[in-house]
């Protein structure tokens, strides 16, 4: 949906960015993705490298595959998930050879010593009082777990498309896979903020298709 941009996981093109990063002496090299962990995996099987990127509690091995399947050494991936519910940690020892390499990757809760500004506190404060008694309407009370965690579904995308069906009149509603968004636990109050945390998108349209020739 951007003019002139093309999206995909392009192993090719990055093979080609790594080698490159290689011939110029990077002894390792990581990649900060935005495709989730089952992609990630399977992106790590077709690329040559040693990468990262900062869910899961530990890191995942995955043997690399490069250009013609040949092996590509061994691949950590790991992923913190959303909403600072983790820190994602990644240590790498490397000495001066690069056959002698090792890392270690990690999810660790948030520090509870992490304590906002008074300065960014102050200024969220602001920004959020014009808005503050519609963010925090109670919507309706959620009598299952409210999640979203996978590329493809969760029951939030299900009570959204539910919603599109209901509302809209459709035989069938489709909602964008996120992995973000705060989970709630049966019995939380679903307010206007917290329906916004799985809304607030830059294409947030809801349309409704209608086949003509089925008239």
């Amino acid at each position: 949906m951007v003019a002139d941009w093309s999206f995909g996981i392009q192993d090719d093109n990055l093979q080609k960015m790594v080698d490159e990063a290689r011939a110029k002496g990077a002894q390792v090299v990581a990649l900060l993705s935005h495709n989730g962990m089952d992609v990630d995996l399977k992106l790590a099987s077709r690329v040559s490298w040693h990468r990262c990127h900062l869910r899961r509690p530990h890191a995942r091995r995955r043997a690399g595959g490069g250009a013609g399947g040949q092996p590509g050494g061994t691949t950590l991936v790991t992923n913190a998930g959303s909403n600072s519910k983790f820190l994602g940690l990644m240590d790498f020892d490397v000495k001066a050879a690069r056959s002698s390499i090792s890392a270690t990757g990690c999810c660790r809760s948030s520090p509870t010593s992490c304590r906002p500004t008074r300065r960014w506190t102050r200024l969220i404060t602001k920004v959020r009082a014009p808005y503050e008694a519609r963010l925090a309407e109670k919507l309706a009370i959620t009598d299952g777990l409210l999640y979203r965690r996978g590329n493809f579904n969760g029951s939030w995308d299900q009570l959204i498309c539910d919603a599109l069906i209901e509302v809209q009149g459709a035989q069938i509603a489709f909602s964008p896979g996120f992995r973000w968004g705060t989970t709630l636990l049966p019995g939380d109050a679903i307010t206007r903020e917290l329906m916004m945390d799985q809304l607030a998108i830059t294409y947030p349209y809801a349309t409704l298709n209608r086949d003509e020739t089925a008239r």
